[in-house]
Formats: structure tokens, C-alpha cells, sequence
């Protein structure tokens, strides 16, 4: 009787067993990203992402839009505003001056403490931001970063915003910038000054599930080379091996391709004492507002010129331009009309960027504050349900909890802010609309 007793318990006492060692720190961190990854396998193959499409919904109203849009941008209709347009902001203030002395050919900054991102999921944002940090003497890793900005493995991504509060709440004498529409001899002048960039881009790599597919990366520049035409930076997604990501070199042109896909973002960051020297090196880019309409015209100047998917990503920097500027019935419009092209593209995994709403809100925002509530559902709908393995994005979700709310749907609302707790604990945003509420998170 004991014996047959002791074997009756045996399967269940060794379950729980293993699932207390699977939680035991070293052992986790080393097997939840394989159960992730198949986990991920498994869904991309019955619903595979690249075939996800979001089409707004208020299609009649996008092509009348859409079409006196592009007549302006091309010459043949006067400028109007959209009944729906933000009230207008004061204009850009007089940029500062910028000094124009030629740059050296070469530059390759030292003193950069390189780290790459492997053992962790989704780390490049820690990662990076880590060394733009440790650049200035700061006393701190990534996981220093990622427990703040990335508390979970679920979190996918780090916004730049993430990267500014942590500095201001957690590095005293530090401050960082953030700007849209910037350009390589900006960037170059900036770096030759002694001043490392973080910019977000778009790559083609094969993913931890082994798929090969577009997704954003950030990356650090530390470098370049005009005889060559190259862009040094540090890329901590590549191992060590033919390709190291430690001072990885670029074409110029490869380099703008995947940076065209993030509006041409980037982030400065320095301590307090150099705030005067960045400003001037920024020159016209120190005005926030100045640097938003830059980007907005090199936004609509490539929506005409280039196709396909750079196209694609055209039309949404024209709409997040727009959102950056609070112009959200132009942006929804400009938006509209990118998820239109997107549609057109090739399913093919190269082709399609289907994770592009896991990196960028603009569209949420602009739905949203023109009272488009279903489209910011919809959207979110798409995006949780068939791009990604498991509905794991807390901006999403948070978007999605304010649309439901907006429609009256409030119970929907706080399930959704609850979700966004679960993926990033004490995220602000979310935190703060179930306050609003009266609800505890």
C-alpha cells in the first residue's frame, strides 16, 4: 500500500517541482524565451502576421481625403485644413545658428563601453541605452535600464519617451533630446563633436523564432567614414562572428533605408553642463516644433517620390509628423492612406512590416483625438490578435482601454489597462487612466 501510495504521488509532487525550478531565477532566465519562441512558432504558423491588414473603416471619407491630399502635395490644389484639425500652435521660434566647420573625413569615438542584447528579450532598447549612458561615466549595465523601462520579458519594446523619464527620474545631472527628421550630416556633425547618437531603424533579420522578417532595432552611432561612405555604429543584436556588432559598419544609404522607417528619429544624450554646446550643434533641430515640419516635408516630399514599401513608411511619417505637430485629422488621413498602400504590399516576409504598430502609436493617437474609436479598436484588434504571438503590447492595449472607454465601454476599458499593468507594471499611462476611474490597479 505505501508503495503504490508513493508512486500515485509521484507525477504530481514532480510537477510542481519542476515548476518551481523552472521560476527559479537562473533556470528561467535561461528556458522562458524557448517556451516563448515555440510558443510564437506555433501561432505564426496557423495565423501567419504577414497576411494581418487593418483597413480603416470610414473608407468613403479616406479616398476624398486622401485625393485632395495628394493633389496638394502636388502643386494642384490649395492648401486647405480639415474641418477636424487641431487648433493651430504658435509658430517654430528663430533656430539657433549652427557653426559650419568642416568635418573631418573619419571619426570613431572611443571610450564607448560596448553591450549586446543576447540572454534578454527584446533588450536593444536597454542595451543601447545603456551605453549612451556609460559613454558619460554613468555607473550602470543594461539590466540597471531594463529593470525600470522593461520590467517583464513580456514588454516587446522601449519607447525614446521611456529613455527621457528614466533619465530624469533616475540619473541626476543627465538630460537627453529627442528629435524627428534628422539627417546623416547632422548626425555626423553631432558625433564628430564627440556626442554618440541613438537612432530606431528598421532591419530584415532572422528573429529568435527563427523567421526571417522586418523589425525595429535601435542603434548606437559612434562613427562614420566619407571615404567609404560608411556608418559606424554599435549593433547589439549581432554576436561575435563575421559580422560582430561591436563597431559594425553600414552603407550610408543601406543606413537611411532602415532609418526612413522610424521618420529619421533620434536621441542625444549628454549631461547638463553640455546642454549649450548640443543645442548649437543642433542648430535649427534645438526647436522641437522646427524639427517636426522638417520632417513632415521630407515626409510628403518622399510619399511622391519613392514606392512600395519605402512608400508605405513615407506615408506614415507624414502622419506621424502630423501627430507630432497635434495637426490629428491631417495625420489620420496621411495614416489612412499608408495602411491602404501596406495592404497592396507583397505578403512575402521581406516585404510586409507587420510588427510596425509594436514600435509606433502615432496612428492610435490620431484615431483617437479625432473621435475615430473604432478604427483605434480595430486597429489594436489587429495588431494584439493577429501580428504577434500573444497580446502582450502595453500601448495597444492602453490605446484600445481609451477607445472602449470613449465608446462606453468602460469595463472593456479597465480590462485593458489591467492587461498593460500585467505587461509593465506601474506604467504610468495606464496606471494613471484607471486612477481616473476610480478603480486600483
Amino acid at each position: 500500500m505505501p508503495e503504490r501510495f508513493n508512486r500515485v504521488w509521484l507525477v504530481p509532487i514532480s510537477i510542481v517541482v519542476l515548476i518551481i525550478l523552472y521560476y527559479f531565477p537562473p533556470i528561467h532566465s535561461r528556458l522562458s524565451w524557448r517556451l516563448e519562441s515555440l510558443r510564437t512558432q506555433l501561432r505564426y504558423a496557423v495565423n501567419p502576421p504577414e497576411e494581418a491588414v487593418f483597413q480603416p473603416t470610414e473608407q468613403a471619407q479616406v479616398n476624398l481625403a486622401v485625393t485632395k491630399m495628394i493633389q496638394t502635395l502636388q502643386g494642384t490644389l490649395t492648401p486647405q485644413a480639415p474641418a477636424e484639425t487641431a487648433t493651430q500652435q504658435p509658430g517654430p521660434t528663430l533656430p539657433p545658428t549652427m557653426t559650419t566647420t568642416p568635418l573631418p573625413a573619419t571619426v570613431m569615438l572611443e571610450n564607448v563601453k560596448y553591450e549586446h542584447q543576447h540572454g534578454r528579450l527584446n533588450y536593444c532598447g536597454p542595451a543601447n541605452f545603456s551605453m549612451a549612458l556609460t559613454y558619460w561615466g554613468w555607473d550602470g549595465d543594461r539590466d540597471v535600464v531594463g529593470r525600470a523601462v522593461k520590467p517583464t520579458d513580456a514588454d516587446k519594446n522601449v519607447m525614446p519617451y521611456e529613455l527621457q523619464d528614466y533619465i530624469i527620474d533616475n540619473v541626476p545631472g543627465m538630460s537627453s533630446v529627442v528629435r524627428y527628421g534628422g539627417d546623416i550630416e547632422l548626425l555626423k556633425r553631432i558625433v564628430a563633436a564627440g556626442f554618440p547618437v541613438i537612432v530606431e531603424k528598421g532591419i530584415y533579420e532572422t528573429d529568435v523564432n527563427g523567421k526571417y522578417s522586418w523589425m525595429g532595432h535601435y542603434g548606437f552611432i559612434t562613427g562614420y567614414d566619407e571615404n567609404q561612405d560608411l556608418i559606424i555604429y554599435q549593433d547589439t543584436y549581432q554576436p561575435a562572428g563575421a559580422e560582430p556588432g561591436q563597431n559594425r559598419k553600414i552603407k550610408t544609404s543601406t543606413f537611411i533605408e532602415g532609418w526612413r522607417a522610424f521618420n529619421y528619429v533620434f536621441i542625444v544624450v549628454y549631461p547638463n553642463e553640455k546642454q549649450n554646446e548640443v543645442m548649437n550643434l543642433l542648430g535649427p533641430w534645438a526647436d522641437d516644433q522646427w524639427a517636426s515640419q522638417h520632417a513632415l516635408s521630407v515626409a510628403q516630399s518622399e510619399a511622391q517620390s519613392l514606392a512600395d514599401i519605402d512608400r508605405f513608411f513615407a506615408w506614415f511619417n507624414v502622419g506621424t509628423s502630423h501627430v507630432a505637430l497635434l495637426q490629428y485629422a491631417d495625420a489620420a488621413i496621411a495614416y489612412d492612406y499608408a495602411f491602404n498602400i501596406y495592404a497592396d504590399l507583397d505578403t512575402n516576409d521581406s516585404v510586409r512590416p507587420y510588427r510596425m504598430m509594436w514600435y509606433q502609436t502615432g496612428p492610435y493617437k490620431a484615431y483617437y483625438y479625432t473621435n475615430r474609436f473604432a478604427d483605434v479598436i480595430n486597429l489594436a484588434d489587429t495588431t494584439l490578435n493577429d501580428t504577434i504571438a500573444e497580446p502582450v503590447l502595453e500601448e495597444s492595449l492602453y490605446w484600445r482601454g481609451q477607445a472602449y472607454y470613449m465608446a462606453g465601454k468602460t469595463e472593456l476599458a479597465v480590462n485593458d489597462y489591467r492587461a498593460a499593468l500585467n505587461v509593465h507594471p506601474q506604467w504610468v499611462p495606464a496606471t494613471q487612466a484607471m486612477q481616473d476611474l476610480g478603480v486600483q490597479p
